[in-house]
């Protein structure tokens, strides 16, 4: 039994949509790797296409640090001094692999470049969401199973 057409197609609709540089899917024994080539004026948004086997949607939100108020306002304004991680894709913020588990990362959590930060899940996939470089965590921004936009600040991170 091959891989569905239809999904490799809409594997590669996502990547075009997206700020992802690559894609990789298994399924069984078979796998999918799409990737392209970005301009060398890009920002590099490191981010993993993972299917986990048991992933359910079903997160129950836990309370996250969170810093913009509820009407919205000047949340960009408030932010604290650190490389701000943004989501490079449109869809729903976990802060953890599944419900049961601890987050990957809170406040005060020391973070090395690569480790990862959250999961955002878009067209249920689970992308992984790295931190691009070592530091401590200083603000956790999105509240988990709040969906999220496209380059909408997730975490701040004070340099090492």
């Amino acid at each position: 039994m091959s891989m569905d057409l239809r999904k490799i197609k809409k594997l590669i609709e996502l990547l075009e949509e997206s700020n992802l540089a690559e894609i990789e899917i298994h399924e069984g024994e078979e796998s999918v790797r799409l990737s392209r080539q970005r301009p060398a004026s890009a920002i590099p948004q490191p981010a993993s296409v993972v299917v986990p086997e048991a992933a359910e949607a079903s997160a129950s939100p836990v309370p996250q640090s969170k810093l913009a108020s509820d009407d919205g306002g000047a949340a960009k304004d408030a932010l604290p001094p650190g490389d701000i991680i943004r989501s490079p894709m449109v869809g729903t913020f976990y802060s953890a692999a599944n419900p049961e588990s601890p987050p990957f990362v809170s406040v005060g959590t020391t973070v090395s470049e690569g480790d990862v930060l959250c999961l955002v899940e878009a067209m249920k996939m689970f992308n992984q969401i790295e931190a691009e470089a070592d530091g401590e965590v200083v603000a956790v921004l999105v509240e988990d199973g709040q969906p999220v936009e496209f380059d909408e600040p997730l975490f701040v991170i004070a340099p090492a």
